[in-house]
């Protein structure tokens, strides 16, 4: 491939740069800056193994539901987030990166998925914990991104918002049916709520002095608010919900300040946070470990595919 000239290459930025400026999409075909491509690379395949790895927890409890209706609920739910994941896996490709080097980054552990996966569903109430906070701060973090700078990642976040939105008002209606049950369903309720509001509050990334790709990525328009902004519009969209749905949440700094017109809340536990991105949570080697079961079991079927294309290709 030709290499661009210094002036060519400068031009090309500039172009770049103007495209920005003006809040239009940057698309797979045009010149890009090779940190604005591996930046994209990067939080498009965290975003995808997330999604994939994000079925394992309430996949648990397909089996366990304790209707039809609440199985057949959950695993359209489930199916939802695997096709979330082929959106997102396609979006990194249109960038040139190949979706087995994505799988295999995942499975040896050198990219990363959302901490919240690395927790346990010791409930049934957690399915409905989980549709509720986890899909609602996905929710915050996702609905600016159908506004990022490069199209593709724009255009499938678009209906990947949309299917998290009915995912938050499944978990919300289903803890709300379990409020109106009885003592022992209440109760399983808040304690569910009582573990997984801090990952939740975490989901949204280290604070702002402590992450060192929010600036540039602004810069960029790949991300469109702080880790800050949207953990602070995540808490303020959830204390009215859960004053309605009944439930404690688990903070004691938890309070409405008038003077800056957003809720104070305390400070989540980063050397927790930190340790679960190390691989020390409590689900890590679980997750990571299913998924390369998963990936090996299914070497046949990639096998067969490849086989009957290739036969297709060669059929006069």
């Amino acid at each position: 491939m030709p290499t661009s000239s210094a002036a060519e290459t400068g031009t090309l930025q500039a172009l770049f740069d103007e495209t920005i400026a003006a809040e239009q999409r940057i698309e797979p075909r045009d010149w890009m800056p090779d940190g604005y491509r591996k930046t994209l690379v990067r939080q498009i395949a965290q975003h995808a193994h997330s999604e994939i790895i994000g079925m394992q927890p309430e996949g648990d409890w397909l089996t366990r539901a304790p209707s039809l209706r609440r199985k057949a609920i959950l695993l359209a739910k489930v199916q939802d987030e695997a096709g979330h994941g082929l959106y997102l896996y396609s979006a990194a490709e249109t960038l040139g990166a190949d979706r087995a080097d994505l799988t295999a980054k995942l499975i040896d552990g050198t990219q990363k998925y959302s901490s919240i996966f690395n927790y346990p569903t010791r409930t049934y109430a957690d399915v409905g914990t989980i549709g509720w906070l986890v899909d609602g701060a996905a929710i915050c973090n996702q609905v600016p991104l159908c506004r990022s700078s490069f199209g593709p990642y724009a255009r499938a976040m678009i209906r990947v918002c949309k299917e998290e939105s009915f995912h938050q008002r499944q978990g919300y209606e289903l803890l709300a049916t379990m409020m109106r049950g009885t003592d022992e369903q209440r109760a399983m309720v808040q304690e569910s709520v009582d573990r997984w509001w801090w990952p939740a509050l975490m989901m949204f990334g280290p604070p702002d002095d402590e992450s060192p790709n929010t600036e540039q990525s602004m810069r960029w328009g790949i991300k469109r608010n702080t880790n800050d902004e949207l953990r602070q519009r995540f808490v303020d969209m959830t204390v009215p919900q859960a004053e309605a749905l009944g439930v404690t949440l688990p903070d004691p700094a938890l309070r409405w300040n008038d003077r800056r017109g957003a809720h104070d809340f305390g400070e989540p536990d980063w050397s927790e946070f930190k340790a679960v991105l190390r691989g020390d949570g409590p689900c890590n080697a679980e997750r990571v470990a299913n998924r390369r079961a998963a990936h090996e079991d299914g070497a046949w079927v990639r096998a067969a595919a490849t086989a009957f294309a290739a036969r297709e290709q060669a059929a006069p």
